[in-house]
């Protein structure tokens, strides 16, 4: 699996607004079916606008775009075993895009809906050394051990996580979403949010919390209102 498609605006140079060498790349994991040009308008509502970014196309082709997993049980929601192994086999293909396009010196925030929200959180758990935080939208966890999990479990000072994810969201059973939240309460700095009446989707007080998550942690400068 090698990803060949992508949308970046990477200003090593550091010459961009608000921007410099070691400002954050937010890397953008868009969900079933979707492409590269599904996320970056996020950024704007988040108040990372000016922010350097990399939105990838999920390598295997679906729709209008791409699906990050071949094989599901429904929805571009695969379960078991099958989810550890594509999960993996994807975050393996994200790890060599950014190890070959951003400079190390770059810290890493991932940025995902659906697929791409667990794929973002995921990115943590497959190299916590590389991957400063994750923003999950309606993401689910994979089941399975990978190396980094006793990293981040052992760690003094662990990574955050932002977890939204709507109250009528039906695409996964409950008990995925409590073992996502249940994960990250142990392995990262969790900030979960539950948004009433929200269905598998993003909406505007969800953005606004990222915000405040981003700006709380430093990845971008707070806005004056």
């Amino acid at each position: 699996m090698k990803i060949t498609k992508s949308l970046t605006r990477l200003n090593s140079a550091g010459s961009g607004a608000g921007t410099s060498p070691t400002s954050p790349v937010f890397v953008l994991l868009h969900g079933w079916g979707s492409n590269e040009y599904d996320l970056p308008d996020l950024l704007h509502y988040c108040g990372a606008g000016s922010a350097d970014y990399a939105s990838l196309r999920a390598p295997i082709p679906y729709g209008m775009g791409g699906t990050w997993f071949g094989d599901w049980a429904h929805e571009g929601v695969p379960e078991g075993e099958s989810l550890t192994r594509q999960a993996k086999e994807a975050a393996q293909a994200i790890d060599d895009w950014v190890r070959a396009n951003i400079p190390d010196d770059r810290t890493v925030v991932t940025m995902g809906f659906s697929q791409g929200g667990l794929l973002a959180a995921h990115m943590l758990r497959f190299d916590p050394s590389r991957y400063a935080a994750a923003v999950s939208f309606s993401g689910w966890l994979a089941p399975g051990d990978l190396p980094g999990d006793a990293t981040l479990a052992a760690a003094d000072v662990r990574p955050p996580v932002f977890y939204g994810h709507g109250a009528a969201d039906d695409i996964f059973p409950k008990s995925d979403v409590a073992a996502m939240s249940a994960f990250w309460r142990t392995h990262g700095t969790l900030d979960e949010h539950v948004y009433p009446g929200m269905a598998h989707s993003i909406n505007m007080d969800e953005l606004r919390d990222v915000q405040r998550f981003l700006e709380r942690h430093g990845f971008v400068r707070p806005q004056i209102w």
